[in-house]
């Protein structure tokens, strides 16, 4: 018969067991957590692992409704020799009416890039007030443009793919692709550029960039941050119950616990938590500061579900970030009355 040794903290009560698995990103906090329990013989309240995220709205929830323009057969057929003609016809087409709104953004702007020398040409011709039908129908459509690049990026599936957790392993964030924060940089000075008046798209380059954004790790981010501060707040319950009692030092009475707690911090936190806490914090200026000029480019066109999920969003990761920070001033208000986590 074998007799295998476990770790201290797979010998604690349930929440703890889940992390006896060596490749489980909640390993170190469990450990971490069990020493803190041990050291200042306090219990600690669970930490709440379960995923609490919201929900990002579905796609269909949030497309913003865009009306058509006025151009009827007649208009179309009196557009021979232009080649937005061939624009409008892809778009009244069968695959133009059910084309996904990446595609119907880029025959817009399609649209946009073609009607000038249309416009130009009608009125050599004469044709004057399709002229000025054409010139007005420009004006809306670059009015339409924010609903247009909202509903092809935030509002899209691909954003979404962005926003959905995958699972958390230890290798998260070191696992993580530059290719999405390179796409959110690019869809944001594409998105400024048609804004701006320049129109000039290129189909592949844009799918490609929605691809890469779809394989990003928005949601993985936050689940990550939102089970780090769990951990953190259940660490937090230990030195507020035993902090409840008064400081730690007094005068010359000095527990023992003084002289392990530091030790402790600094081998269970400062060195096994506190690296990866940095690249999570690396991560979310990475992400989330792209993002966010995003939706401040297309701030009028937001629709109300989405602020709601955004500001949601930006809260919960704000605290989520500042979590370790918070735990450190923690330990330096308990800690402070026996010299600081130095011990001095």
């Amino acid at each position: 018969m074998r007799f295998f040794l476990l770790p201290l903290f797979c010998l604690l009560p349930s929440l703890m067991l889940a992390a006896c698995d060596a490749s489980d990103h909640n390993q170190p906090f469990a450990t971490y957590l069990a020493r803190l329990e041990r050291t200042l013989d306090r219990p600690a309240t669970q930490p709440h692992l379960a995923v609490s995220t919201p929900r990002r709205p579905r796609t269909g929830q949030l497309r913003i409704a865009v009306p058509a323009d006025d151009l009827d057969v007649l208009d179309f057929m009196d557009l021979r020799g232009c080649t937005l003609q061939e624009t409008i016809g892809k778009r009244n087409s069968v695959l133009g009416r059910h084309a996904r709104d990446s595609q119907r953004l880029l025959l817009e702007l399609e649209f946009l890039r073609r009607a000038p020398a249309c416009i130009e040409m009608l009125r050599r011709d004469g044709d004057n007030a399709l002229a000025e039908q054409l010139t007005r129908n420009m004006a809306t459509k670059h009015e339409q443009l924010p609903a247009r690049i909202f509903n092809a990026t935030l509002g899209n599936d691909e954003y979404a793919r962005f926003w959905r957790p995958a699972t958390l392993s230890r290798q998260y964030p070191d696992s993580t692709s530059s290719a999405p924060v390179a796409a959110l940089a690019s869809v944001n000075a594409l998105a400024s550029r048609w804004l701006a008046g320049d129109y000039a798209a290129d189909n592949r380059e844009f799918e490609l960039l929605l691809y890469d954004l779809s394989i990003g790790d928005g949601g993985t981010l936050w689940l990550a941050l939102d089970q780090q501060a769990a951990w953190l707040d259940a660490a937090n319950s230990v030195l507020a119950t035993y902090a409840a009692n008064g400081p730690m030092c007094r005068g010359q009475i000095r527990p023992e616990a003084a002289d392990i707690l530091p030790a402790v911090v600094k081998r269970f936190f400062i060195q096994d938590i506190q690296p990866r806490a940095a690249k999570l914090g690396q991560r979310y200026h990475q992400l989330l500061p792209p993002v966010q000029a995003l939706e401040t480019l297309l701030e009028d066109a937001l629709p109300d579900n989405y602020r709601s999920w955004q500001r949601r969003r930006d809260q919960d990761l704000e605290n989520y970030r500042d979590a370790p920070r918070f735990h450190v001033r923690q330990l330096q208000t308990l800690l402070g009355s026996c010299g600081g986590i130095n011990g001095n």
